[in-house]
């Protein structure tokens, strides 16, 4: 079997590039001249130099696959029109080419977001498959559109789409700034009250990603692959903290007016950097909702997933890979 990841140069895909590779997968992986191989140097991937914004560079990449693992998607971008070109339009670039040039395809696999939906109204309604979608970020919506493209699809080309909601693991460089924080010292909470979430290691993923793809169950479906748990920012800063052998942490609790006058002064100086700014506006208004939770019912239910990395385990893990790489 043979299989095409995108986004494998980056945190999540490749680590579903890894899990094909140890499956016995063919894998080959879509690259920039511009891209970090970091993650990807001294292994058996195929790497082909294509651009999901230019339709004939694909063309050499789907041909033959079996399976194509979307995870590439633009997640900074400085307004909606970008945020669109990278997921939307790069979404269907790449199944304009599949439909043409790989017509026997057993599943097209698109990695989409919690943030399609919104936050849940309560710790008793997480989010589900039939929540109505009212994303409240850009990159949300242009998710949202992506996810339409696929839908677009249907009896065209067998899909699966799967949300997922935070990420963490090795070589996250996002949630990774809590655990900095933590070693320093510091945990930031933001508001007055608890906040949870929905936290997904990168081990059950990409694990569920590629289950989700390889059942017969999940043809054109939508699913959450995510925790069985959810957690607040204060737990999850107490355990690193214990995984950290850290004695004490300075707790810090942000009112949001502080959270969206920081996000708006740093949208306004990353119009003058060269890259957009990681945290906007638009992410604060993400960072002071109550739940981003989401249930993973309808996967157990279809495909069997279900977490296997303990909140526990997965943060010591997580601690080990940065110590090692010295980046803590």
């Amino acid at each position: 079997m043979r299989v095409l990841v995108t986004g494998a140069t980056g945190f999540i895909g490749s680590h579903v590039a890894d899990k094909l590779l140890q499956k016995g997968y063919r894998v080959r992986c879509i690259a920039r001249k511009s891209s970090n191989l970091r993650w990807l140097e001294g292994k058996d991937f195929e790497i082909v130099e294509a651009s999901l914004d230019n339709q004939d560079s694909l063309v050499k990449a789907v041909d033959g696959v079996d399976y194509i693992y979307h995870v590439a998607g633009l997640t900074f971008a400085r307004n909606y029109e970008e945020f669109l070109r990278g997921n939307r339009d790069a979404t269907a670039n790449l199944l304009k080419v599949t439909e043409q040039y790989a017509p026997n395809i057993k599943r097209f696999l698109f990695v989409s977001s919690q943030t399609v939906t919104g936050p849940a109204k309560s710790l008793n309604e997480p989010v589900d498959e039939t929540t109505p979608c009212h994303p409240i970020t850009s990159y949300g919506k242009s998710k949202k559109a992506a996810e339409d493209v696929v839908l677009s699809y249907t009896g065209k080309i067998p899909f699966t789409i799967v949300r997922a909601p935070a990420v963490y693991g090795p070589r996250d460089t996002a949630i990774y700034d809590v655990f900095r924080t933590v070693k320093m010292g510091l945990g930031a909470m933001v508001g007055f009250r608890d906040k949870y979430i929905s936290l997904i290691h990168s081990e059950d993923l990409s694990r569920g990603i590629i289950e989700a793809a390889e059942s017969e169950n999940t043809l054109n479906e939508i699913y959450f692959v995510s925790s069985e748990e959810f957690y607040t920012w204060k737990q999850l800063i107490n355990l690193i903290a214990e995984k950290m052998s850290k004695k004490f942490v300075l707790k810090l609790r942000l009112p949001h007016w502080v959270v969206l006058t920081v996000a708006g002064i740093s949208e306004f100086l990353g119009k003058f950097s060269e890259k957009p700014p990681v945290f906007n506006y638009e992410k604060g208004i993400d960072f002071i909702q109550d739940y981003w939770i989401c249930s993973t019912a309808k996967a157990k239910r279809d495909f069997g997933y279900k977490q296997l990395m303990s909140i526990e385990d997965g943060m010591q893990n997580t601690i080990d890979w940065y110590k090692q790489n010295k980046w803590l």
